[in-house]
């Protein structure tokens, strides 16, 4: 073969292999201060490397089941769990605390976290999230109110609630640093770990709801999603983000944008609706929830404030309601939070974080930039979107599969010479919404000693990071 067609090839796979789902332009020549390409020769280190992607979404040995000790009720659910998601039995956290009163105490919850902590540290140090199996406490009392839930994740601190609620005012309050992040590891990540309530009062109804979270997984629905806006102008803040989603989706999932706003009181709640993944709307109670059908892994809240005070919702609808009419998590606050929109899920986020491949967990956790008066409840491991990465040789070249991209982010495919300090890119791709990687790249030169993947960072994805590395 003539020198200019064997230089020619490698330029001509590279352009190649962004095409397909992901989109992306073409590579770059190099990467990280220069490095040859070359030819991709024949045999040689280079032309066996491979790396193993890193998968979206939580797994049951990252989960540590918390027990209320000696609450029947309780220890049945954690052995229910752990059964049916098969979670390990080093991940059972067993606790005293009171389940006979709606509140903890700042202080008993210092001692309650600090108990679970240091039993985290023995038995399951690699836990990256937690779920709690009793139906109260629901939230800590202190200076402020905070969701039990975000209180054992952040920690009990008033930058998280409102200090002064007797002045009336409406404060912000400290960010998640979890936030339509890309960690896969927020333990690891962010030294968080995001916590969730099972949320239901008797055995059959927590098994049913656990049953729904695992029916969920990996079914990939279609299924339709509702984003409400009412004639409740307080809570209907969220309209704006609703409003864009059905054609930001269209062809991907069934997004309907419903605007009520002008139209009669008794039309804000949907009625008679079926295979519902998503429902989100704002008003103080939700009526007709009977005649809703939900998907398994279905995500569903409304925007007011006092829902997450279980059992009872001071005096609003309680979020569980939404477990109870088939729902497999919700969110709601536990102390005036004013109408922020940061201190509820952001629709726009909580569907392309589960449509990526998040945990239901995960996704609330994510859609929710000021979470510290908030409460999530649900079965935390749901996941309909599971993430089933491949990265393989195939004809000749590189397939890569996966549908975790993040919408507008650069990943790289590199591969460093021996002896070399520099990376050369192979191929480039831009993740696209609603849209999986189905990617081609060539192969590495002979010499090449190492691949890597890169992509937006876990704790800023504005920065790029190395995702996955050979060895």
């Amino acid at each position: 073969m003539p020198l200019s067609t064997r230089l020619f090839m490698p330029l001509l796979l590279t352009l190649l292999s962004a095409c397909g789902g992901g989109g992306g332009g073409g590579a770059d020549t190099t990467s990280g201060g220069g490095g040859s390409g070359g030819s991709t020769g024949a045999g040689g280190i280079g032309q066996t490397l491979t790396l193993t992607l890193p998968a979206s979404g939580l797994s049951p040995a990252d989960l540590a089941v918390v027990v209320a000790e000696g609450d029947a009720l309780s220890e049945a659910v954690g052995a229910a769990y752990l059964a049916a998601r098969g979670v390990p039995a080093t991940n059972l956290i067993r606790v005293k605390v009171n389940t006979a009163s709606e509140t903890i105490t700042s202080a008993d919850f210092l001692l309650l976290k600090a108990d679970i902590d240091a039993k985290l540290a023995a038995a399951a140090p690699a836990a990256q999230a937690t779920l709690l199996t009793w139906g109260a406490p629901s939230r800590v009392v202190g200076a402020c109110n905070m969701g039990i839930t975000s209180a054992m994740a952040l920690g009990f601190d008033t930058r998280y609630c409102n200090p002064n609620p007797s002045t009336g005012a409406c404060p912000s309050t400290a960010a998640s640093p979890l936030y339509d992040s890309e960690s896969r590891r927020p333990q690891a990540d962010l030294q968080l770990r995001p916590s969730m309530l099972l949320g239901a009062r008797t055995l059959d109804a927590a098994k049913a709801l656990i049953n729904r979270g695992v029916a969920a997984d990996a079914t990939r629905p279609a299924g339709d999603g509702w984003l409400v806006r009412t004639t409740d102008t307080d809570r209907n803040v969220r309209w704006t983000d609703f409003a864009t989603l059905p054609a930001a989706w269209a062809g991907v999932l069934a997004l309907n944008y419903v605007d009520n706003s002008t139209g009669l009181p008794a039309a804000n709640s949907l009625s008679a609706k079926s295979d519902v993944l998503f429902y989100l709307t704002g008003l103080v109670s939700v009526t007709n929830l009977s005649t809703i059908q939900f998907r398994p892994g279905a995500l569903a809240d409304t925007l007011t404030s006092t829902g997450g005070n279980l059992p009872g919702g001071g005096g609003q609808m309680p979020i569980t309601a939404w477990l109870d009419a088939g729902a497999t998590a919700s969110y709601g606050t536990v102390e005036e939070p004013c109408n922020f929109q940061q201190k509820f899920s952001r629709a726009s986020v909580l569907v392309d974080q589960y449509w990526r491949g998040a945990t239901a967990i995960e996704a609330y956790w994510k859609a929710v930039q000021w979470p510290g008066q908030g409460l999530f409840v649900g079965e935390p491991l749901a996941q309909p979107f599971r993430d089933a990465p491949g990265f393989a040789i195939v004809a000749g070249e590189y397939q890569i599969k996966t549908r975790s991209l993040r919408p507008g982010s650069r990943y790289l495919l590199q591969y460093r010479l021996s002896g070399g300090s520099t990376w050369t890119t192979l191929a480039d791709f831009t993740g696209v919404r609603g849209q999986a990687l189905d990617g081609r790249a060539p192969l590495p030169p002979a010499a090449a000693v190492q691949i890597r993947w890169q992509g937006p960072c876990a704790d800023n994805a504005s920065n790029s990071c190395t995702l996955a590395q050979s060895p």
